[in-house]
């Protein structure tokens, strides 16, 4: 037996970590087996306080949206082919959970240049500018993001304590030209992401008044 050539290839959700600047990616973190269920929040950007009332339609900016789906990391079918998969063998999961947690953390060289800042009397800390993030979903879904929270549970363990199996629950920020700006590179991916949204929309069916148990709308 060869498989099932006629079975449809999965395509694989991730996360694509580029420069912003050039646009190189640095690094793919693809998710093993993507997720049974995304939850997305929408909260609108709309005029506040006093003229809240003058002006109850318009929007200061894009939406603010926030994803949150669990993910599943397994080494077992790795593990079953040592010799094709020696880090899978050395370490199991660790090299795959790091690269998430890269994500959180500013590096070794940045913070060591902070701590020389710090030491030579330096008033102002240069932040640390971390990669810029995609969070890949199909073709229809490529937008950039932050990622907010990570929650990791470790399941199962090799005689070396190296864990096999783990949940991973992601809490991700999307970012919009009101976070970067429209001459950041990210401002111009999601820029591309609303546009794709709109065409979406141009497509959904048309509803109708009758459906709605109305003849027509109130004057």
């Amino acid at each position: 037996m060869t498989g099932f050539p006629r079975s449809p290839r999965l395509t694989r959700a991730g996360l694509v970590l580029i420069e912003p600047g050039s646009g190189a990616v640095r690094r793919i973190v693809a998710l093993q087996y993507a997720a049974e269920t995304l939850s997305r929040r929408l909260s609108a950007q709309a005029v506040e306080g006093e003229g809240a009332r003058a002006h109850p339609l318009r929007l200061t900016g894009p939406a603010v949206e926030t994803i949150t789906f669990e993910a599943e990391l397994d080494a077992t079918d790795q593990l079953e082919f040592p010799d094709s998969n020696a880090a899978a063998v050395e370490t199991g999961l660790f090299p795959a959970l790091a690269a998430l947690e890269s994500m959180l953390h500013p590096t070794v060289a940045q913070l060591e240049r902070q701590g020389a800042q710090r030491r030579s009397g330096s008033f102002e800390i240069t932040p640390v500018e971390t990669p810029l993030a995609l969070f890949v979903w199909s073709r229809s879904r490529v937008v950039p993001v932050r990622l907010a929270e990570l929650s990791i549970t470790e399941e199962f363990f090799d005689p070396a304590l190296n864990p096999i199996r783990a949940r991973v629950s992601l809490t991700l920020r999307v970012l919009s030209v009101a976070d970067l700006g429209f001459d950041h590179r990210g401002g111009g991916l999601f820029m591309a992401y609303l546009q794709g949204k709109e065409a979406l929309a141009a497509r959904a069916a048309a509803g109708q008044l009758g459906e709605l148990g109305l003849g027509g709308l109130p004057a």
